[in-house]
């Protein structure tokens, strides 16, 4: 054990008469087990958090969106094998968006209809695979109309179940004599969705492609090409390489892109958690500099005899680094320690219910690796800064002037 190290221990079993020094320590590696513990778990929700909403977005939502200026285009089919050829996107398929009524046998409601291709392996909603994409929305046996598949609000807004009819209105219909008559379309509710987004299961109604088409008199058009891709995070990079191919009158728009605003606000609150919650660190480290001070006045005479024995005044400055490094590192593994265990008791017993007003009904929790380092380095940097005053002050003692006066 190097002579620094030998030192530092012995200061850390305080005397008797050393006792309140000894608590400040002891709260000191509170302090900071406290402030990391709650740094863990706080950035493991909000990681949760957006986790979760990602999965909510994009189980609607493809990953990229190719689109026309014009707002829709035909010739659609070359352009999605072209895609679908391309070494990173796993899929391709066409989608056409419209507004419409939809009423049933009580009122009526505004909806955003999206014609979907059941024939696609990747489905835009989450849950339906494309057999069952096929069976909810074919022409119903029982009647002489489609299956729609409706947000679980929607369907509560205008009274439905699974059964009934409903119709949709589009204002894309034909003039007559008697003017402007809308479109209209008799379907059969046959599945619904919760998405757990609110503003996705309260307006949006799926379905086949070509009832889309007919209902919006677009004939063979549609609005978009969804655009499944292997690696969700690398999905700027590939719409730039795609998007070379594409120019005017095509656009691209990724799901980042689109939920820039949601996302950007997420990384905002995480930030500002951390900011905040990293004072709770500040505060220990205040308390580790204090022990540290007070550690230098009681010993003064011990500062001289060392250095009338030969000690420098970096040995003396690494003695009181690493009795605060000790305190540092101790508060940090129990806290990081701690935090590790709420965050996976969180996980596997979801015994907190959170209230009908968030999007999930438990605490989502996701612990990162990442995250966890950077809270544990930024811990023991700021307990490092802390020992650094009260080291100076040691070493910088004259030992003539300690002994003499101490």
């Amino acid at each position: 054990m190097g002579f620094e190290f030998f030192i530092a221990g012995k200061y850390l079993k305080a005397k008797r008469k050393e006792g309140f020094i000894s608590l400040i320590t002891f709260l000191s590696i509170a302090g900071v087990a406290l402030g990391v513990m709650a740094l863990v778990v706080v950035i493991a929700v909000m990681s949760g958090a957006e986790t979760e909403f990602r999965k909510r977005i994009l189980g609607l939502e493809p990953h990229i969106l190719l689109m026309n200026f014009s707002g829709k285009f035909d010739g659609y089919a070359d352009i999605v094998s072209r895609l679908k050829a391309e070494p990173d996107i796993s899929g391709a398929s066409p989608m056409l968006f419209a507004q419409a009524m939809i009423r049933s046998n009580r009122t009526f409601s505004g909806a955003m209809v999206r014609g979907i291709d059941p024939e696609n392996p990747y489905s835009p909603i989450k849950g339906f695979d494309s057999g069952k994409l096929k069976k909810v929305l074919a022409l119903q046996e029982n009647s002489n109309s489609h299956g729609i598949v409706l947000g679980k609000e929607l369907a509560n807004h205008i009274g439905v179940i699974k059964g009934d009819n409903v119709i949709l209105l589009s204002p894309n219909g034909f003039v007559s004599p008697m003017g402007h008559i809308p479109s209209m379309k008799r379907f059969v509710v046959t599945a619904t969705f919760d998405s757990g987004m609110y503003e996705y299961d309260s307006s949006l109604a799926y379905v086949h492609m070509t009832q889309a088409q007919q209902l919006s008199g677009l004939g063979d058009q549609v609005s978009a090409i969804g655009i499944w891709v292997d690696d969700l995070f690398d999905v700027s990079a590939i719409k730039e390489n795609i998007s070379e191919d594409y120019g005017y009158p095509f656009y691209m728009r990724d799901w980042m892109e689109i939920n820039k605003s949601l996302f950007s606000a997420l990384k905002l609150e995480k930030t500002a958690m951390f900011i905040i919650l990293t004072l709770i660190i500040l505060v220990a480290a205040f308390n580790i500099a204090s022990a540290l001070i007070m550690m230098v006045m009681e010993k003064t005479k011990d500062i001289a005899v060392l250095k009338s024995m030969g000690a420098t005044n970096r040995m003396i400055r690494k003695v009181f680094i690493i009795k605060g490094m000790i305190i540092g590192c101790l508060g940090t593994f129990i806290g990081t320690l701690s935090g590790v265990l709420i965050c996976f008791i969180l996980k596997k017993y979801d015994f907190i219910k959170l209230p009908d007003a968030y999007p999930f009904t438990t605490l989502p929790v996701q612990l990162e690796t990442l995250d966890v380092v950077v809270i544990s380095v930024s811990a023991l940097v700021i307990c490092f800064i802390s020992t650094l005053y009260p080291s100076y002050k040691a070493s910088s003692m004259d030992p003539v002037e300690a002994i003499r006066y101490g």
